[in-house]
């Protein structure tokens, strides 16, 4: 329970909105996860200008976050102070043209990859091979199975923490890898990609093979995020992050409920109940064996927010 006495303060502080407000909102069931704390404050806008209304009005002395679907994200055990906006259905919109995809920032890349294919789009395959939404997507760059969104990315549209709403082309992200240049607190609520027109059992046999691909190298059916850590850049090693941590001893390593993958050691995974403190502090586990081992210091790619509950325990 997020503390009492802070509610009602920040409750006579919010904006009207058309969406919903809930508080002290439980987290942990829509995280991939299954751990973490509370909001304080949980909103859910109604749609892009209700978003851009209520951050106009929201004083800048209160801790704005924004969480999507929750496939690469720790939420810390004491929760999130503040507000934590969470874009729902009405961001989930996808439509196709003849030169692309429009979607929602909510739209799930996999939604997204599928409405393509049926549009006989190709170039967006694989996006069924990530999990998250567009706007998580964006935001990071994200990318696998020889993809990545800046490859596809023409625009996006954004709104600012002054309530301001822009659209940005893929050039003003400047993006590389697994970064896009976008302005502290801004939140993607529409992109649009490009793809090319493509045989439908082409695009289907893609898709496929990144699905069998995915099913058989990765823990997907437990309790899991995306990739742990970022592969190094290739003049820090040529190895990828799960050769290091591999090469590190740390296949299979536990820290309380939280476990490194035996199947692909650069995901984590809650194997019942694991907090966010245990698979943090897992995740800094590993990356202090590998520097140790290897020389090469880990970059996270999971997000970690939030406050942490108290002191992580130690690895056994």
């Amino acid at each position: 329970m997020m503390a009492a006495e802070r509610i009602p303060s920040l409750a006579e502080q919010l904006p009207k909105l058309r969406g919903r407000v809930q508080f002290d909102a439980p987290l942990a069931p829509s995280t991939w996860f299954r751990a973490g704390g509370n909001a304080e404050v949980l909103v859910r806008p109604a749609d892009t200008e209700d978003l851009a209304q209520f951050l106009r009005q929201l004083p800048h002395t209160v801790p704005v976050h924004t969480i999507g679907a929750c496939s690469n994200i720790i939420i810390r055990d004491g929760g999130l102070p503040g507000v934590t906006i969470r874009l729902a259905r009405g961001f989930s919109t996808v439509t196709t043209n003849p030169e692309g995809v429009t979607a929602g920032g909510a739209a799930l890349d996999v939604t997204i990859s599928e409405t393509a294919a049926a549009a006989e789009l190709g170039g967006l395959e694989f996006l069924c091979g990530i999990p998250g939404s567009i706007g998580g997507a964006v935001a990071m760059n994200a990318g696998a199975y020889g993809g990545e969104i800046a490859h596809v990315l023409a625009w996006a549209d954004i709104v600012t923490r002054n309530g301001e709403i822009r659209r940005l082309s893929a050039a003003d992200l400047a993006m590389t890898y697994r970064h896009a240049s976008l302005p502290v607190g801004v939140i993607v609520v529409r992109a649009h990609l490009v793809g090319q027109r493509g045989s439908p059992a082409v695009i289907a046999a893609r898709m496929a093979q990144i699905r069998e691909d995915r099913e058989r190298s990765q823990p997907v059916r437990t309790r899991t995020g995306g990739s742990t850590f970022r592969n190094p850049q290739p003049h820090f090693s040529s190895h990828k992050a799960w050769e290091l941590i591999d090469a590190a001893g740390c296949r299979g390593l536990m820290r309380g409920g939280a476990q490194v993958s035996e199947k692909h050691c650069n995901f984590m995974i809650n194997t019942g109940d694991a907090t966010a403190a245990d698979l943090e502090g897992l995740g800094e586990e590993v990356r202090r064996r590998v520097l140790a081992a290897t020389g090469v210091r880990l970059e996270w790619e999971i997000r970690r927010i939030g406050v942490p509950a108290g002191k992580p325990e130690v690895v056994a």
